[in-house]
Parts: structure tokens; sequence; C-alpha cells
């Protein structure tokens, strides 16, 4: 057996320094999660300060850096602050009106109503006798989040041990809850208990839902009217009323469905150009606290100035941080404006190519922090608050000379397909054509795939069968 001996090698291995992993953190954080991190470093280092709530707009607003004197700007910033409060004579801290005001902030701050909360509070206002109630809650606790039920009505009895009346009884209770359709076996079960808490029980819609709900996905509108027999254009009717009807009653109150957005960075219009402006309302406003400068100037403690002096280090470098992000993101949304005029006048169908490569050898970056700076932010234009990413994009050449991009292809094959006739809708070579007679090269698959990323449907699902009147 070989015996243990000690070796030595050399390798070479890259890691990054805490302040640089702060930095790439800083830089890829949206607002919300900025703002989170930020109010974090708040309570980790007691030298930071936020002054937000004692200062006016107008003593915070700071010209933008020319892209030239970035690290200046970053060196002086903090320390210009201070020097500006102390000519002005501010004082610290915070007064009880921004207090109180925050505090009100705070306790209106509630979660979500879940589906399971929002189904128990009407049980309790309801007066069961004690057995149903518990029926009850044990079936709610039994529904995924579009209301409906994952096992069994009677594989959930079985394992909850509830006698099959008492869960016949809960689950009728439960039909009569709101939002209608909630605790149904399945989208059929849901759609029929919606259209008889309309009164529709023996209506068109009713029939079609229980015995040809497939035909009427496959919108096979032909083949439906003859097994009911009844008009093609009255089995388009019906559809249209089914399609007002919920598919996932319960998805009303789940809370990732639609997350809430905050833009990074606004483009307006003033003095008769467009310009890029921070949106920092959500983000608290850091600085060093004069206290802790002038402890650490007066302290023989040599173990509290070196403490002091690594915290208020380390504020420096996340308020530096900080301001590398926001001049970033100002930087990459200005070039954005420079390269994109026709589509902030016009809309989305004017959008043009642009690669962050572009980007960043303009402004003098590395495309991998261009990267790292739009993920996950949004920018405030006229035509609605959009994905910074959504600018990034390869395109087509027309043959008129111009350049297109992909989400200005996209929009045009919306409005192709918008001002089709219902009753014959573009198959997508049909598009493809279209698209050609624009100038536009475009191949049938990549129509169908834009086509799917718009979510529309196919030429045999978007056919009309209502007779125009």
């Amino acid at each position: 057996m070989a015996s243990p001996a000690l070796t030595q090698s050399l390798s070479q291995s890259q890691t990054l320094a805490p302040q640089m992993r702060q930095s790439l953190e800083i830089l890829q954080a949206n607002t919300l999660e900025l703002s989170q991190l930020l109010r974090q470093q708040i309570e980790i280092n007691p030298t930071l300060e936020d002054f937000t709530e004692s200062e006016s707009i107008e003593d915070l607003e700071h010209e933008q850096p020319d892209e030239d004197n970035f690290d200046e700007h970053h060196d002086t910033y903090d320390d210009d602050l201070r020097d500006l409060a102390i000519l002005e004579g501010r004082t610290l801290g915070s007064n009880p009106d921004s207090e109180e005001r925050r505090e009100f902030l705070y306790n209106s701050l509630v979660a979500p109503q879940s589906l399971a909360s929002h189904l128990a509070q009407q049980i309790e206002e309801s007066a069961l006798d004690e057995e149903l109630r518990l029926a009850c809650m044990a079936l709610i606790g039994s529904l995924d989040d579009r209301g409906f039920f994952t096992d069994s009505i009677e594989e959930i009895g079985s394992r909850l041990e509830i006698p099959s009346n008492l869960i016949n009884d809960a689950l009728a209770l439960l039909h009569t809850l709101d939002p209608p359709g909630i605790a149904a076996r399945n989208l059929q079960d849901s759609l029929l208990l919606q259209l008889e808490r309309l009164g529709l029980a023996d209506s068109l819609e009713h029939r079609i839902v229980a015995k040809h709900l497939d035909g009427l996905a496959r919108k096979q509108y032909p083949q439906v009217a003859r097994a009911l027999k009844v008009t093609v254009e009255s089995i388009a009717l019906a559809a249209e009323h089914i399609a007002t009807l919920d598919p996932s009653p319960g998805a009303i109150f789940d809370g990732t469905r639609n997350p809430i957005i905050s833009a990074d960075v606004r483009i307006t219009w003033e003095d008769d150009r467009w310009i890029a402006l921070s949106t920092n309302e959500n983000l608290p406003r850091l600085r060093i606290a004069d206290s802790y400068k002038d402890m650490l100037s007066s302290t023989p403690d040599k173990k509290v100035r070196s403490y002091l002096r690594d915290q208020i280090r380390d504020g420096r470098v996340l308020i530096r941080a900080l301001d590398q992000r926001q001049d970033t993101i100002i930087a990459i949304t200005a070039e954005i404006i420079r390269h994109q005029p026709d589509f902030l006048e016009k809309g989305s169908r004017h959008l043009r190519p642009l690669t962050m490569n572009d980007v960043a050898e303009t402004i003098g970056v590395h495309p991998t922090t261009v990267s790292r700076a739009v993920a996950g932010k949004y920018i405030e234009t006229p035509h609605g608050i959009i994905e910074m990413r959504k600018f990034f994009a390869t395109g087509y050449h027309t043959s008129s000379g111009t350049d297109v991009s992909n989400a200005g292809v996209r929009q045009t094959i919306q409005d192709i397909i918008a001002g089709e006739n219902p009753q014959k809708p573009m198959s997508d070579s049909a598009i493809e054509k279209a698209l050609k007679e624009k100038g536009l090269k475009v191949a049938r698959r990549t129509v169908a795939k834009y086509r799917e990323q718009l979510n529309i449907l196919p030429s045999h699902l978007r056919k009309s069968y209502k007779q125009e009147s």
C-alpha cells in the first residue's frame, strides 16, 4: 500500500473582492431590489444615513457628470454633500412629521389576500355548524392556485377522514362562494359552475361546455353546430360569451401574477430634446453621517477609530458604486435615445437594431457591464414602461435601405393580422408575402415564431364564423 506523502503544487484562481462583488450586485439590482439592499446596508453600517426625508428635492439635485470625469465625480460626491449641509446649517436626523409619515407608510403596507384567506373569511361569516365549517376549511386547504382540486374529492375525504355526505355538503357550499367557479374539479367543471351562477344552466353555452369543450377549443364550429343542430353563427356568439368566463378563478389572488414594475430611468422631452432622468423616488439617499466623521477625528480610542474608519470606507465604496450604477444606466439610456429617435416619436414599429457591443464601445465599458446594467431594468418612455433589454436586438435591412429591429417586425406582423378579414385569416405564408411587399424578407418559420411570441393563434383558430351585419 502506498504511504501518504506531502506534495506542493502551484495553481491560479480568480476571485472577486468583496467590494467588487457588492458593486456587481448593485449594478444588476433593479430599483426595488436596490432599495431593499440599501436599507439593509443602513442597518448594518451605522455611519450611513438616509437623508431623503430631511432634504427637499431641490437640495438633492446635482448635475449629471460628464463621461470623461466619472471617477472624479465619485470621489467628491459625498464630501460635497457634507460641505453643502454644513454651509446651509442643516441638522441631521429626522423630524417628528417625517417619522409620522414613515410610520403611516409602513403600517399601510399589507400582504395581498390569498385565495384561502378570502374563502375562509366567507366561511367564518356564515352561520355553520362546527363539523361543516371544518370540512369546508379542509377542502379550501386542498385547492391549488387556480382554485381547483388537485386530488379527487373522494381521496380528500378519505385522507381527512370526513364522511362523504359532509364532503358533498361542504363542496356545495364552496360553490356558492366568491369568486364564481371556485372549488371545481377541472376547467370544464369551473366553466359550468360559472354559467349556472349566471342562470344559464339550460343555455347553449352550457351544452357546448358540457359536451363539446374540446371542439370549442379547436374552433371546430361547423362540427359543433351539426352535433347540437344549431347554426354556426349561434355557436360563434355562444363562444364569445364563454370566452368572458374566468378559466382560473383563483389566480386573481396570486401575488406573483402581476409583479410590481418600477422604472429605473425615465425618458422625457425637455428643452426641445429627449433626455434621460434617474427615477430615484424609491431609493434611500445615502451619505456618511457628520457625527461619525467628527467622532473619528476626536475619539482617543484606537479600536473605535479603526472601526469607524472601516465603516466610513465601506460606506464611501457603497455610495460610489451606487453613483456608478446610476451613471452607467443614464449613459446607456442616452445611447438608446441617440439611436432610437424614430421609436420615441412614432412607437415600437420604428425600433432600429442595436447591440450591447455597440453601446459598450461608445460609452467605454465592457459589453458584460452593459448586460448587467440592463438586466431586470425598465425605462419609462412616451410609449409606456419597457424592459431595457427589448432595445437590444438584431434586425432586418429593408429593400428601401432602412434597418428594422425584430420588435419592429413583430409589430408589423401584429398590424397585418389586426387588419385581416376575420372570416378569411391570413396564413403564415400570406403574412410572409405581405412583409415582402413592405420590403421585409422574413422566412415563414420566423413569421410563425414571432406570431407565437405575440400570443396570436394560427389562422385556423383565428377564423370568425360570426356573420357581419
